[in-house]
């Protein structure tokens, strides 16, 4: 079990190399206080003085920290550079330079932390990746994080504490991290900042083990036993304490390996029950322990994560397609590719289904039999014509003589206004459908064809040629559904049989209401001779003049007691009539033969009106498909490849974006880390057979 540990520190090397954090490696995370002695903490793990120190704020980037246990003659040591006998480390900002003096490694992460966060206190959680080789280490992989603060010294910024916490919990919340919140001794153990932030991720504290430091500097008379013993803070993986090297044990230069000791000493003299328990040594036994285990349970999700990320970034490099080879073959398989599935979304049988909405061939569909075909049935046959309008038109129609019957030019001038009425929503429609056929381009670049994504300049000259041939079609197809109109404008045919049955219907209705009482007849529409009307109404009682006051009189038009104009008192004109001054009535009762003949134009315009909208209903879909979408259909691929595939053009066509091939490398690159991370996955899984 104790290969588990460098299996992750390859899966790290593996995914450094691309750069990514897309993995959720198991590791330790090292959260504390400022001066709660997490960097002494560290280098004891180590055993080497390799952290930076000062007051203050001092580590302000994450320090992801692999300590890479190694045997004199190791052979994964001598493939490191390192020489026998000798502890080294290596930075992965470096490449693969080699430090072995530690003074070396800490100058180099104080230089490397200023040069991303600044000289001014300021973090960053952009990490610093270091590696120690020593055969006094055990494997682990820690995370050294920045002190907790609460308030900002020098130009930190006001809100640094929020940083630092957001950054510290960026780390932790990682279910694959184990927790280990450093506490000073002669502090309340119950006020720990480590803790109650741990606490946060961590509630039930499965994952999280409390380090006590400073044992040695508690106030007299006083001990840290039964924070040791687990009755202050109960931590479910435990608590150890340790004793840090002091500051004058630092300026005076004493080793880790004396520090080691002399700790050993102080717990043997001041815990005895609990000295075997406590102490760095056994801290790091503990942890290599914790963290092995904590491997284990983690590999088989994380194998799993691994595969699905390959599957999906082997997706996404097939999708950026490979290097342009022959560029003839490539734009002609491009432009073939989008035409077909141009076609096929028009068809319904794209290999991308819409499932939000409606869309291509379905949507022009729609728009044929219910956008267009409601809308005509919306239409009303007598929609603005009124009573007077027909009862004008019949007067106008007939002249200067009085008609028996009802004249045809009236009733054909009205129901040519009414089916003219029929061409707006009609165009409507080719607008709709050529909009439709616009819309499919964007959704063949979106869904289908996902290469043109690779080359904007073809993309770009391929819309254009497609939208040139639907606005080049626009006009042709309006011109036809306008000629469809025109077509039933232009004879409106009364011997059409569904309308001659209409009139013959009427016809006999007509007849069956013109015959007057028995024993009666006259002229159909006529009163009855007598001068009583259709229902038997008397005619209207003379004036006192003799004239007749109804409607067949000019002077059934004035007012009561009104005088015509021209004919007042002392008028040279008095008794004639100015008939070009008389105002004509705008509404009143008309007469029976008057009611009968618009009854009969307004049915017969109806009659009519619903033959033509039919016809219209029928013929405009079928002329849009002819003119508009049969038309682009066929004619799509030779108007590409006349328009695209020339010589000249495939340089310029073929021009990939500039982060296309940037964007290729790296997910390259990523799958290239991901097949690896599998593969070391897959061995470790044979040799310890989980």
């Amino acid at each position: 079990m104790e290969a588990l540990i460098p299996v992750i520190n390859k899966l790290q090397d593996v995914f450094n190399t691309v750069g990514a954090d897309i993995i959720q490696l198991p590791q330790i995370a090292v959260v504390g206080t400022q001066s709660s002695g997490k960097s002494s903490v560290l280098e004891s793990l180590v055993g080497r003085d390799l952290l930076p120190r000062g007051t203050g704020i001092v580590t302000r980037r994450p320090l992801i920290l692999q300590l890479v246990h190694v045997e004199p003659g190791d052979a994964r040591k001598n493939e490191e550079g390192g020489r026998e006998g000798e502890d080294w480390g290596k930075f992965l900002h470096t490449k693969n330079q080699i430090f072995t003096d530690f003074e070396e490694i800490r100058q180099e992460i104080e230089n490397e932390t200023e040069r991303i966060s600044g000289n001014n206190k300021g973090i960053s959680d952009d990490p610093i990746h270091l590696k120690i080789f020593s055969p006094h280490v055990v494997n682990l992989t820690l995370v050294d994080l920045p002190g907790i603060t609460k308030v900002p010294v020098g130009d930190q910024p006001n809100d640094i504490e929020v940083q630092i916490k957001d950054l510290i919990l960026k780390h932790i919340s990682n279910p694959n991290c184990i927790i280990l919140a450093v506490s000073a001794a002669n502090t309340d153990m119950a006020t720990s900042e480590a803790l109650k932030v741990a606490r946060e991720v961590d509630p039930d504290g499965r994952r999280t083990l409390a380090v006590v430091t400073k044992l040695d500097l508690m106030d007299a008379g006083t001990d840290a036993m039964d924070v040791l013993m687990g009755r202050v803070i109960p931590v479910k993986l435990g608590l150890i304490g340790v004793v840090n090297r002091s500051q004058l044990d630092i300026n005076n230069k004493k080793t880790v390996a004396d520090a080691i000791r002399d700790e050993h000493a102080f717990l043997q003299k001041k815990y005895p029950s609990l000295a075997n328990r406590n102490g760095t040594k056994y801290l790091a036994r503990t942890l290599n322990r914790l963290l092995m285990h904590h491997i284990r349970d983690c590999l088989p999700e994380l194998k799993t994560r691994i595969n699905v990320l390959a599957a999906q970034y082997q997706s996404l490099l097939s999708s950026y397609g490979e290097p342009v080879e022959d560029q003839s073959a490539t734009l002609l398989q491009l432009i073939t590719k989008f035409a077909t599935e141009y076609c096929n979304t028009i068809e319904g049988t794209a290999k991308y289904i819409e499932t939000a909405e409606l869309c291509g061939g379905a949507r022009i569909c729609y728009i044929f039999h219910e956008t267009f075909g409601r809308t005509l049935e919306s239409v009303d046959p007598l929609g603005g014509l009124s009573t007077i309008d027909i009862l004008t038109a019949i007067r106008n129609a007939t002249g200067p003589r009085p008609s028996l019957f009802v004249p045809e030019i009236s009733f054909e001038l009205l129901v040519k206004k009414q089916v003219k009425r029929l061409e707006e929503p009609s165009l409507r429609c080719v607008e709709l459908v050529h909009e439709e056929m616009q819309r499919i381009i964007q959704h063949c670049s979106n869904y289908s064809t996902q290469e043109l994504q690779r080359f904007p300049k073809l993309h770009e000259a391929i819309v254009e040629v497609v939208t040139s041939l639907l606005r080049k079609r626009l006009p042709i197809t309006n011109d036809m559904v306008h000629n469809l109109v025109a077509i039933e404008l232009a004879y409106i045919n009364t011997k059409h049989p569904d309308f001659a049955d209409a009139c013959g219907v009427m016809n006999n209705n007509i007849e069956s209401v013109g015959r007057g009482p028995a024993g009666l007849t006259g002229v159909p529409g006529e009163p009855p001779a007598g001068g009583a009307d259709m229902q038997g109404a008397k005619a209207p009682p003379a004036g006192p003049q003799g004239e007749q006051d109804g409607t067949g009189n000019w002077r059934g038009m004035l007012k009561k007691g009104e005088e015509a104009p021209g004919s007042g008192p002392g008028s040279p004109l008095k008794g004639a009539v100015n008939l070009l001054d008389v105002p004509v009535p705008v509404a009143r009762k008309l007469s029976s033969r008057e009611q009968r003949d618009c009854e009969v134009i307004e049915r017969l315009i109806k009659s009519y009106f619903l033959i033509v909208r039919k016809n219209i209903q029928d013929s405009v879909p079928k002329a849009v498909m002819h003119f508009l979408v049969n038309h682009v259909k066929d004619s799509l691929q030779s108007e590409l490849v006349g328009q695209l595939y020339k010589s000249g053009l495939l340089n310029d066509l073929l021009t990939e974006s500039e982060d296309m091939a940037q964007r290729r490398k790296e997910a390259a690159d990523m799958l290239q880390a991901l097949q690896k991370a599998s593969q070391v996955i897959a061995e470790i899984r044979e040799t310890h057979m989980w």
